[in-house]
């Protein structure tokens, strides 16, 4: 069995990109078409698009929309080129964690200061970046797929945090890829997804992709992890992730770090599935990491009605944890696993980084 990914998340269509709204899942499943910049920047932000290789790709297009509006300006090629770049390194303050979006707009300022092209030329070697790091990122997901269907035993109990799945990617997913990789090689296996507060995104598009794809999946709240790990429905725990330091530290979705302790106490191995570009070799530690804090609105309210008292109660929102690399079992990657000591083992799957 083969599963060719049912959902494209983002693509660039002539003049505009085209994305799922993700933020209507499970109740509509519908495509947005984002025509300019600051579109894309308040997209980004508000997680209409989520998931840090897609935050990526629509990073990368979102270079393109600025470069069609500076194309009206009149300016001069050197205008014009520095005025984009700055707009590029706006584009990059959408969102802090997912460095896939610092990676991929860093992939389009190289296109501009790189050409030799006039400003039509730039702009359209542009949108066939943008077109290759789309293409490249489901290639990339099925490698990952492939390899860490290998760390999955048979007939085993995945959990996965988040939504790691097509929908955080251009499609087919990391930690979903995984999964579906798993899958096609034996349906057995079991999934249980954790809801993940405060957005949910598991109980909304994990368990909305799954089903779609037809994989058994059970939905559990994020409290109830060690429950079945005790019970023994746990084998193996694969999730995401927005960005890795050189030791192997893991920023992903809050509640991230609480799963993985609970997989270390029930000897149960812990996953993360990513692409070698969400690994960041410019910063040592997880705690270099910035944390993104987000709405107190999210906490206190579920589809716009509150759950709890609105005065009187002090919110805090950060939207990641870190997981200190000691509780990684491996890093599932386009290139193998790689496993401890990460500082050696990231170093190494950089060299030819390229050659996947």
């Amino acid at each position: 069995m083969d599963f060719k990914s049912k959902i494209k998340t983002i693509e660039w269509v002539d003049t505009y990109s085209k994305m799922v709204d993700q933020t209507v899942i499970p109740y509509e499943y519908k495509f947005v078409n984002i025509k300019s910049g600051d579109e894309m920047f308040e997209a980004i932000r508000s997680m209409i698009v989520r998931g840090a290789p897609a935050i990526g790709i629509a990073g990368a297009h979102g270079v393109i929309l600025y470069a069609q509006e500076l194309e009206k300006e009149n300016l001069t090629r050197d205008e014009f080129i520095t005025k984009l770049i700055q707009k590029a390194e706006y584009m990059k303050t959408s969102r802090p964690t997912a460095v896939n979006l610092m990676w991929a707009v860093d992939k389009q300022v190289d296109v501009i200061k790189n050409s030799v092209s006039d400003i039509r030329g730039i702009i359209e070697e542009l949108k066939q970046n943008g077109i290759k790091l789309e293409n490249e990122d489901i290639e990339i997901n099925k490698k990952i797929g492939d390899f860490g269907s290998e760390a999955v035993p048979k007939g085993a109990g995945i959990l996965t945090h988040c939504n790691a799945g097509a929908l955080a990617t251009v499609g087919y997913g990391t930690a979903l890829g995984v999964v579906r990789s798993a899958y096609a090689k034996d349906n057995t296996i079991r999934v249980f997804a954790d809801e993940t507060r405060p957005r949910q995104q598991g109980a909304r598009i994990t368990t909305f992709e799954l089903a779609t794809d037809g994989i058994p999946v059970t939905l559990i709240t994020d409290g109830m992890c060690s429950y079945f790990m005790k019970k023994g429905l746990i084998d193996v725990v694969v999730v995401g992730a927005d960005r890795i330091a050189a030791n192997g530290d893991t920023a992903n979705k809050i509640g991230t770090y609480t799963v993985a302790i609970a997989a270390k106490y029930h000897n149960i191995p812990f996953y993360i599935a990513a692409p070698l570009s969400t690994i960041d070799i410019s910063i040592k530690t997880g705690d270099e990491i910035p944390i993104e804090e987000r709405s107190h609105e999210e906490v206190t309210h579920i589809n716009g009605k509150p759950i709890c008292p609105l005065e009187g109660v002090n919110i805090i929102n950060p939207g990641f944890d870190v997981t200190p690399h000691e509780l990684i079992a491996g890093i599932i990657t386009e290139k193998g696993i790689l496993r401890p000591n990460y500082n050696q083992s990231i170093k190494e799957a950089f060299i030819n980084k390229d050659n996947i």
